[in-house]
């Protein structure tokens, strides 16, 4: 996580005074790269770091299958529903017999099927 941080160029003195969380504490979660093993970080600390830090970020200290997302405060549900069929639409498209790879999905389509599926998470009011 830290070579990440560094990496974007997050601040982490900044982060510590935005956190609440004293910058000593937030390196010994932090170290930097090679120079020891973190600290364990508690449920307060990354209680005070959402928000502060992406959600992309603080989901690397989770395990792989799990990921801290923010849900809009409202949805519009008619276009979430047109962003689904649409991405649906063209997902069973990609696996039809007669598309350019058969039932395999190619290169293009899973190009296309990405940009679909990350409009279903963008969807807002």
């Amino acid at each position: 996580m830290r070579r990440e941080i560094d990496r974007r160029g997050i601040s982490l003195k900044a982060t510590a005074l935005d956190s609440d969380i004293p910058y000593a504490t937030l390196l010994s979660y932090l170290p930097a790269p090679g120079s020891r093993d973190p600290a364990v970080m508690p449920v307060s600390a990354l209680f005070s770091l959402i928000g502060i830090l992406p959600d992309d970020l603080l989901s690397l200290l989770l395990p792989d299958t799990r990921r801290i997302i923010t849900v809009p405060e409202e949805l519009d549900h008619d276009e979430l529903c047109e962003a689904m069929q649409d991405y649906l639409h063209h997902k069973a498209k990609a696996h039809h017999p007669d598309s350019p790879g058969g039932r395999e999905i190619t290169e293009d389509e899973d190009a296309e099927l990405d940009a679909k599926a990350a409009r279903l998470v963008a969807v807002k009011p």
